[in-house]
This record gives structure tokens, sequence and C-alpha cells, in this order.
């Protein structure tokens, strides 16, 4: 950004205006130029050119690796801080981290210590590497989550894969930088002998972009490398008859279809789903339980929270069969998961699967940075495999071409000196006769010069040689040099001449990496596996059970249940309903806010006492209140719970029918609310400002339902007049009111009775309320004085299920 403007006269203490200095003038007398004006411009355009530059930075020079060596900046400054700086070579001995750590701050990425060390953890991590180029030493965490140890703790050297990106720095292969001091240079891009994008993958968030590359197979991927330098326009389908897919470090099982994988590999992005191997261990009694052994977990999932998810499932009684959970993990994943004897073990795992890490969908995005016209600039790209691997082989091409082009320069300038000395060896008395009579190293070097036509270079090596290395043999060991480094030129510079030649090559050596580093895949490609669907009631035991709930929202389960109103409630509760059903069964809960929330009454927790609030088991709004519960249970119901007929225009009976204190109604099917639901539950009606449910029933298809208004009018309409609504609505008026009228109470019972503000009963026939839907009413209670405060229901009766199906 500008300076900031400059007050042209600053202030004093007392905020009066101070006298500016008069300019010093220069040693020759005349007044100092004027400072450079201050460019005016908006803060909308600057804060936008500010952030653009920021977000170059960190797209470019942070978070996202390079096509063609597969490294982030920091990685690829680890690496050669640790090969150019401390010689931590392969077969050389480990330093220590913190040695690495400030080498690489101190040299080359001012970023901070704890970046860089986690960059190098991460580099010698095999559970997250597919190929590590770190050798560590100490403790660098684990699967498990467990943090590395200090850096001054831990030792780390390079590992020989590492080499094959570094080896060939020293040939004037890539592109060098000043360092961001300008003390030294590093180079731009590392010159990498193997795909180390795709074998080692990479992930990380940018600014507006992120990337998100899964490891691969080395063996496949130098297929694939191979098989592309020979026909460049291969599509993905004939690479993926190489490369099978991603291959973890941590194996799993892969599910993913032919068509799946060539999409996301063409696209560039898309989601593989990918999950954890176990195999069956029986008992030796036969008798005791049987054993599920989780052999792999997915990539990037911490072994201690699949474990902690297993124990969940457990203690929270969601998987009966399954008894125990134990980590017996040492190098390898080994979960042991104790289960009853005779327990299906695939749906054990089914659910598994389905409610725990063990399964796991894998984002692939393949961004990555590719090189332009400039050497120093690197521009964003999303790339399909094909279009990575050509990337590569572009780059590899053109680095094996300049390291062919370094090797020749190098072994034509030995010739060069070989020759100078093969010319001194066939004069050689008469060479050291010119030496013996000149005045000096210059004097003897012109006379070399200007008697036998020799170069600086040639004459440098003539004066500077050995007095041993004129000995007959060691004339005849100089000439066979001489003979062998022409005959090497000779081949590299036909090398330099043919392209097919300088592919061949390329190929060679990608198959040397391949015999020398290459290893069985360890993540299964399933394609699409038949399974059984896993179903929560196949673990349920069938049995009635009784559920109550009380006014006051509080909910259990109970086996048994002779009277409602002898059940346990805390001090002023009372039973707002109870119902019965199978433990397979849902149950359904109405509120005042028009939402339905279903479970199935196995969900509900089993007690004796006074159960547990029903917020426990959905996430309910403030103030949000439970107005009625229904079994839907076909037994209770008196039918089954079908799902809507395909291409059914009008909804379809079971009916229930919820009434507002505003006096809308409106009936709806129940099929829409079968299924369990989850926390938030399902809208089933819409409410105008200041209105709440009021009740929600059942109704018989023909009957009337009463409803009573505070003021003591009622009204007792046919249900049948009452629309059916096909999804979430407000309904229509069943009932007018007066303004600021509410109603206290619905009922489909003959017998109607209300209390007044006093406390006094009232009671009438709801025959003799009958009217049509939309009326004011009757006053069939007086309400002057003493208006109506609610509707007394019926005691709640105890539930009574009918026969079973195959019992009927």
């Amino acid at each position: 950004m500008p300076p900031a403007q400059q007050v042209p006269f600053p202030l004093d203490g007392e905020g009066g205006p101070k006298r500016p200095r008069r300019a010093p003038k220069t040693p020759g007398g005349s007044e100092p130029p004027p400072p450079p004006p201050v460019p005016d411009t908006s803060l909308a355009e600057e804060a936008q050119r500010k952030y653009l530059n920021y977000a170059l930075s960190v797209i470019t020079s942070r978070a996202l690796p390079d096509v063609r060596d597969g490294l982030k900046p920091v990685q690829r400054r680890i690496l050669y801080a640790m090969l150019h700086d401390l010689h931590l070579s392969p077969d050389g001995r480990f330093r220590k981290s913190a040695a690495v750590v400030g080498d690489v701050m101190g040299k080359y990425h001012p970023h901070g210590d704890t970046a860089i060390y986690d960059a190098m953890v991460r580099l010698a991590q095999d559970f997250v590497m597919r190929a590590p180029l770190v050798a560590g030493h100490g403790n660098f965490g684990s699967i498990d989550g467990d943090a590395p140890a200090a850096m001054r703790y831990t030792e780390a050297k390079l590992r020989p894969l590492a080499i094959e990106l570094l080896g060939e720095l020293g040939k004037r292969t890539v592109e060098w930088r000043p360092n961001y001091d300008g003390t030294k240079s590093e180079p731009i891009i590392l010159p990498a002998r193997f795909p180390n994008l795709l074998v080692n993958g990479s992930q990380g968030i940018a600014v507006g972009m992120a990337t998100s590359i899964p490891p691969h197979n080395l063996m496949e991927v130098l297929d694939a490398c191979i098989e592309l330098s020979n026909q460049r326009d291969l599509p993905v389908s004939r690479l993926l008859k190489k490369i099978k897919g991603p291959d973890f470090p941590t194996g799993g099982q892969l599910h993913a279809t032919k068509e799946e994988l060539e999409a996301v590999y063409t696209t560039g992005q898309g989601s593989l789903k990918l999950r954890g191997e176990w195999k069956i261990e029986e008992d030796d009694t036969k008798r005791g339980p049987s054993f599920l052994v989780v052999t792999s977990i997915p990539y990037g999932v911490e072994r201690k929270a699949i474990v902690e998810k297993i124990a969940e499932v457990i203690l929270s009684k969601k998987l009966p069969p399954l008894l125990d959970v134990r980590d017996e993990s040492t190098d390898l994943v080994r979960i042991v998961l104790e289960t009853k004897r005779g327990t299906d073990p695939q749906l054990v795992m089914a659910y598994l699967y389905k409610n725990t890490p063990l399964a796991v969908h894998v984002p692939v995005n393949l961004t990555c940075l590719v090189p332009t016209d400039n050497p120093e600039v690197a521009a964003p790209k999303r790339l399909g495999l094909d279009e990575i691997l050509n990337q590569f082989l572009t780059f590899r091409y053109s680095t094996v071409t300049r390291r062919l082009e370094f090797d020749l320069g190098e072994l034509k300038a030995r010739i060069h000196v070989l020759e100078g000395l093969e010319i001194v060896f066939d004069a050689l008395d008469e060479v050291i006769a010119i030496i013996r009579k000149s005045d000096g190293k210059a004097d003897a070097a012109g006379k070399l010069i200007k008697r036998f036509n020799l170069s600086e270079e040639q004459t440098d090596a003539i004066l500077e040689l050995r007095l041993y290395r004129l000995a007959r043999l060691e004339i005849q060991v100089v000439r066979k040099e001489l003979a062998d480094k022409r005959a090497e030129a000779k081949r590299l510079d036909a090398l330099l001449k043919s392209d097919t030649r300088r592919w061949d090559l390329v190929r060679d050596e990608l198959a040397q990496m391949k015999e020398k580093y290459g290893d069985r895949r360890r993540t299964k490609i399933m394609g699409a596996v038949d399974e059984p669907e896993f179903q929560a009631e196949d673990f349920i035991v069938a049995e009635d059970a009784n559920v109550i709930l009380s006014a006051q929202g509080w909910v259990k389960r109970q086996r048994e249940l002779k009277d409602p109103a002898q059940t346990r409630l805390r001090e002023g509760d009372s039973v707002l309903a109870a119902v019965a059903g199978s433990t397979r069964s849902a149950v359904a809960f109405f509120s005042t806010l028009g939402v339905c929330y279903v479970c199935r009454i196995h969900d509900i927790p089993p007690s004796t006492g006074y159960g547990d609030p029903v917020q426990k088991l959905f996430k309910m709004a403030d103030g949000e209140r439970m107005v009625a519960m229904m079994s839907l249970d076909p037994r209770a119901l008196g039918e089954e719970l079908r799902a809507p007929t395909e291409g059914a225009v009008e909804p379809e009976p079971p009916f229930a029918l919820a009434l507002t204190r505003g006096g809308l109604g409106f009936r709806f099917s129940l099929r829409q609310h079968r299924e369990p639901s989850t926390r938030a539950g399902r809208k089933f009606a819409k409410l105008g400002e200041n209105d709440e449910v009021l009740a929600v029933l059942l109704p018989p298809s023909q009957g009337l339902v009463a409803l009573i208004a505070a003021n003591g009018f009622a009204l007792g309409v046919p249900v049948e007049e009452i629309g059916v609504l096909s999804g979430a609505g407000k309904g229509s008026t069943v009932m007018k009111l007066d303004e600021g009228e509410r109603l206290v109470g619905a009922s489909l019972d003959d017998l109607i009775e209300v209390e007044n503000e006093k406390g006094k009963l009232l009671r009438e026939n709801a025959e003799k309320m009958r009217g049509a839907r939309g009326e004011f009413g009757r006053q069939c209670f007086p309400a002057k004085k003493d208006r109506i405060v609610r509707l007394v229901p019926p005691p709640v009766a105890t539930p009574v299920l009918g026969k079973p199906e195959e019992e009927s």
C-alpha cells in the first residue's frame, strides 16, 4: 500500500500549528529534490489488489503441489536442505530434527518452525505417505493420532527414494532462483525420476481452491507412464488398465466401479468409497462368542476414533449382538469385535460401516500447479489422470535432455584436457626443457601455448601435472581414458540427436525405478459388491412394549403397564398419552410447532422411574412441547402403514387430524411419517403468527370432532368435512373465533368435560355441538364470568394390542 498522506503542518503539544523546518541544503548549496507524489487510489482497489497478491502467494508458494515433482515448496526445501546443506544421505547418520528445521527456516523457508516440522514429520510417516521420503528416528506420531515428539528429541535423514528426486540437481537439469534474502540459491523444481504427485498424493487448502490427491501404487504408475510414453494420446480408460485406482498406505477396500473410477480420473474430481477390511475368528470351544477382527482401516482415519465410536455403539446398546471391542494392534491393525455366537457377521459389519468411521468417502480433487512460459511461475489447474502423466513425461524428457547436454559438455571439457596431455606425452623432453628454462608459471604457459598451439585449460592441466604421471604406465592410462571418453561422448551425441533414443532412455530409467522400488498393492479394488442391506430392525429383539409420555415432556418404555395412572411421575406431572407396539415399530410424537418426530420404540430408553426428557431424543426448539403421541404399529393403527403408492395424486389413508388454537385444521396422511425421522423431525403443519398446534388426533372415517373455545363456545364438526393436505400447510378454518379468542381443546369423545377458571367441571354431549365446518358454534358452557381453562381429557386407558397378523 502507498504511504499514508502526511499532514503538512504537524501539531504541537497544545494543538497549535508548528512552523515547518527548512529542508537542509545539499553540499552544493542547491535544494534537495521534492519527494515523489503519493498516488491517489481507492481503498477498495487497494484491498482487492492486496488480497489477490495474498491469494496468489498462498496458491503458488504454500498450498498446492507442482505436477512435475509432486511437492509443495516447504517439502521441496526440506529435502534440498537435508541433502545440500546437512548431507543427510540414506547411508549417512541421523541428525536432530531441530537442526533440519533450523537450516530450512534460516535459509529457505521463513514461515515458522512448526509448519516446517509438521511437513517433515508427514514426509516420514509410513501411514500417510505411500512411499516415505524421510527416515525418522524416534516418535514421529502414530496412526492412533498421537502427536510426534518435539523436534529436539527426534532425528531424521533422507530415504533412498528421496535421492531419486534430488540426484540430478548438480547437472543443471532445472532452473534455480535466489532464496528469500538473496544469500543462496534454491531449485524451483526438483528433477524427479518418478511421478511423486500420484505416488504420494497431496492435501492442501488454498484461497478459493483446494487439492486432494490420493496416493497410488508406484509400480502401476510407472507402468502407465511407460505405456503413455509409447502413445501420448492414450485415453483414461486405457491408463486405468495399468492404474487400478488409489493405493492407500493403510490398505482397505475401495468400492468403485470402472465407470466411477473413469469419471473421477477424467474430470479430476469426485468421491470414492473406502472402508476397512475384516475377517472372522471362531472361539476354540465352539460354544463361546465369535470374533470379528478388523485388519485395516480407511486412510486418514485415526484408529482410536474407530474404537471409541464402536464402544459408544456397544454402550448405547444400539447393536445387541456386539458385546465388546478391544484394540490389539501393534504395527499391524487388529481391532477385535466380540459378538454373540450365531450372529450374522455381514449384518454387524453393515451397521458399523454405516455408523462408524470404518467406511468413509475419500474426496478426489486433482488440482495442482502446472508450468508456464515463465519458469519461476506455475499456474493452478485441475487435471485428469492422462494430463498429469503427460505433464510429468514432458518434464522428464526435458530433464533427461538437459542432463545429457550437461554430461556431454563435461566430457568434451575433459577430452579437451586429455588431448593436451597426449600432445605433451609425445614431446615430453621438449616440454620439460621449456618449463625449466622459463621464468615462472606464466612464462612457461605462454611458451607452451606458442609452441604446441594449446589452450589455457590444457596448459594449466600440464603445468599442474604431477611428476609420477610422466611414467610410461600413467601415460597409457591417460590414453585409455581419452579413448573411453571419446566413445561415451559419441554415444551421448547420438542420443541428443535422436528423439526416439532419448524416449527409450526415459522408458528404461522408469523400468529401473519400478524394479528397484516397486511393491505390491495394499488397497483392494472391490468394484460393486452385492452384500446384505443393513436394516436397523435386524438387531432389535421383537417384543411388545408400552411407551408413556407425560404432560411435562418425559418419556419412557416399559414392558408391562397395568394402569397408566399408577406409573411413576414427577410431582405435578400427569400422563399425556400411553401407546403400545412392537419394539421394531415406530412411534410418532407431534409438537406445538407442527413437527412430527418419529423413532423406533426400541430407541426409547427403558425405565421404571420418571423416564428421560423427550429433548434427549430429538432436537426441539425453545418452548416447543409435545401435544400427542401415536403408535405406528399396524395392530395399534388397525392397518399396515405402507409407503405411498407410486404415482398417487391424492394422499392415502390412514389420516391424522391436526387442529390449531386459532381454529384451523386439516387431515394429513401418516404414510409420510412411517419411517424414523432425523433428530430435527419432519414438518406436518405450517403455522400462522402466534398460532400453535392444539391437538393431533386419530379420527375414525366418520364421526364428530368437538372444538371448545375459552369463551365457552363449542362446535362439533364431521371429520369428513375437514380437508386433507398432501404436504405441510395451514389448513382451513374449522371453527370461527371472535377476535382474541383461542381454542382450549378438541376431542373425539361423546361426552365433553371442561374446567373453568374457578375449577368447576362442566359437561356436555358432543352431539349437541354438531354444526357445519367454519361456524362460530354455540354457547355450550356458560363462561361470562369464568372462562374455560382447559378440556378435561378422560383417563388414559391401558393400551391394548390386537393379535399379530400371523395369528389373526
